[in-house]
């Protein structure tokens, strides 16, 4: 799965706010968020669901990533994404390691791959 994803038991207001606290105890900072749903709607098209876009880094992390391929900077900052789907309010993120595969370089899978678990251990606090 290129993803992970997990169900709350809170709004996308309260969720975002949980994730960004946890990402800040893994050193991750939120650059900005964009609410797509929101600006859907400012666009005048129908959208019933929310959907919160945080763009998520670390500074060291992407460092060393972009010092490996500059390729890398095609997928950052990562994403983590906090959303409405049938009422249930859900946060997740496309998996790094998924991701990586595109750039064929084993280091960067490595690192990918301990990005990812914390990011995901960060998503589990929430």
């Amino acid at each position: 799965m290129f993803h992970y994803t997990k169900e709350v038991s809170m709004n996308v207001k309260e969720a975002a706010e949980k994730v960004e606290a946890a990402l800040k105890e893994e050193s991750f900072g939120v650059l900005w968020n964009l609410d797509l749903a929101g600006k859907l709607k400012d666009k005048g098209l129908e959208f019933d669901e929310e959907v919160l876009v945080l763009e998520v880094c670390n500074p060291h992390e992407a460092k060393k990533v972009l010092e490996q391929s500059m390729l890398v900077s095609y997928f950052l900052p990562c994403k983590v994404t906090v959303y409405t789907e049938n009422g249930k309010t859900k946060v997740g993120m496309a998996k790094p390691s998924k991701l990586i595969e595109l750039v064929d370089h084993d280091e960067l899978k490595t690192l990918a791959l301990n990005i990812e678990n914390r990011l995901i251990g960060c998503l589990e606090r929430v």
